[in-house]
């Protein structure tokens, strides 16, 4: 959300005179988006800011005085501490305020501090083109929704980011038409919990009401009416076939079957999963307020496989949360095993003020515990990886090119559907009948040879497209053509 967040405000900041340097040292204000979701993400804030005090500091006395602004969830969760807090900044301003920053930098300019951190019930930013951060990236993000209203004992996201609220289709259907004339080969749709989207500003279906995944529950009444995210993804799939299509960061409780028999059936919405378990003991799940239960969650993966055998499941975990004990932690290790992700992204717990852990919990693992159980939850997963990995050693796959490789000039880097980075030579493949070069945005067809837990390499056969190798795959497979493309 930080880079959605960053595009708006620029977006913002460029309609009303300002201009983008690419030097610090040349800057009149440099603003700084920030994420509170955990401590060790705050402390590298206050260390960068100190870095910026410095340049302020020494800044020459011909050039006007430099201002500091802090951004996003930082300055929600901090308010005006932030302005008290050694001096540093000039300026705060929150998540749903990015259109009052001319007016609060104006206040700035007489020696003033300034701060909007009003959260809104309404705000999604639905009117403003943002402007990209990388221009010349095949991929962009495009945020469809704000808020949570989960309200997970460990979060700070409902306080930072307030209660959901999401954009008009159209509105986003507009922004990714416009990205699909930019060359854009790849749009991630983002929300804090994405696929609980429901937008109610075109039509309203009084008789319909939200559908939880079986053994799943809320901590808020069952919404009813708008249009949800089977609907978004249905059209902006069908809109841009040559698009491919992910999202981030859904929670489990909202995968409707109509979502997941979209994903089977487009080629084009990528078959990999976020499913963030947290953890995989239910006395946790219960202090965390997940809503579900570890055998739940596993039927839910059953369920998704049983509809998406190719699923590439990725998922979040937590590392000494609250009363978590050995036996608990060993319990999330097992569920690793079965579930079988193709990736985690996982952390040690920290406590954030004003969530339901910070004024009912306790946080009773020590830190030594913490690291040893999350290096834990680490190796067992890339151990796991790793053969999943193998598995698809001889496998054809088409991949989106998206530059060279940082390790070698020589390799081309993208990814596959299931979001897994692939590695392969840089050399010119056949292309309508002829050798061409391979570009970023082009969609290449690789022979998967070699891999680790982190990557796949192999070689690139040919220049394609989604649809062509869907027709080509199907055809491999000895199935009618009349079967394959969803698109005609």
């Amino acid at each position: 959300m930080n880079f959605s967040d960053t595009e708006v405000a620029m977006s913002i900041l460029l309609d009303n005179g300002f201009l983008k340097t690419n030097s610090v040292k040349d800057a009149d204000v440099i603003l700084v988006m920030t994420c509170s979701i955990r401590e060790s993400a705050e402390d590298k804030i206050w260390k960068r800011l100190k870095y910026y005090q410095s340049i302020k500091q020494n800044r020459h006395p011909s050039k006007l005085p430099l201002k500091i602004g802090i951004l996003g969830c930082m300055a929600e969760r901090l308010k005006t501490k932030i302005l008290e807090r050694e001096k540093i900044v000039d300026l705060v301003c929150g998540p749903d305020a990015y259109r009052d920053l001319p007016r609060l930098l104006a206040i700035t300019e007489s020696n003033q501090s300034a701060a909007n951190v009003q959260l809104s019930l309404e705000e999604t930013y639905s009117d403003i083109s943002p402007v990209r951060i990388n221009p010349s990236s095949k991929s962009a993000f495009v945020s469809i929704m704000r808020g949570c209203d989960n309200m997970c004992a460990y979060c700070i996201v409902p306080f930072t980011r307030g209660r959901e609220r999401s954009r008009p289709i159209s509105s986003i259907r507009s922004e990714i038409s416009k990205l699909a004339e930019q060359g854009v080969k790849e749009v991630v749709l983002l929300g804090q919990n994405v696929n609980s989207y429901r937008d109610t500003s075109e039509r309203v279906f009084p008789g319909q009401q939200t559908t939880l995944s079986n053994g799943f529950k809320t901590v808020y009444k069952t919404k009813q009416g708008g249009l949800r995210f089977s609907d978004l993804l249905d059209k902006v799939s069908l809109d841009n076939p040559e698009i491919r299509f992910r999202f981030t960061s859904p929670h489990p409780k909202d995968f409707p079957d109509e979502v997941l028999y979209l994903i089977k059936e487009r080629a084009n919405i990528g078959t990999n999963i976020h499913l963030p378990a947290q953890s995989g003991n239910n006395a946790v799940l219960e202090n965390m307020r997940r809503g579900y239960t570890r055998e739940a969650y596993l039927k839910l993966v059953d369920h998704i496989r049983s509809i998406i055998p190719d699923v590439a499941l990725t998922s979040d975990f937590i590392a000494g949360f609250c009363g978590e004990t050995e036996e608990a932690h060993l319990d999330t290790i097992s569920l690793l095993k079965l579930a079988k992700y193709e990736y985690c992204f996982s952390f040690m717990y920290s406590m954030r003020e004003k969530t339901q852990a910070f004024h009912r919990l306790v946080d009773d693992v020590p830190l030594d515990i913490k690291k040893r159980r999350l290096d834990e939850i680490v190796y067992t997963f890339r151990e796991l990886v790793l053969e999943r990995h193998k598995n698809q050693i001889g496998q054809e796959q088409l991949v989106l090119v998206e530059g060279i490789s940082k390790r070698s000039e020589s390799d081309l880097y993208g990814r596959n559907d299931r979001n897994t980075k692939v590695i392969f030579p840089n050399v010119e493949v056949e292309n309508n009948g002829t050798l061409q070069p391979i570009q970023p945005g082009d969609y290449i067809v690789v022979k998967i040879n070699n891999c680790s837990s982190q990557v796949l390499k192999g070689n690139a056969l040919t220049h394609s497209s989604i649809t062509e190798f869907t027709y080509y795959q199907v055809l491999k497979q000895g199935f009618e053509s009349t079967e394959i493309l969803k698109f005609q």
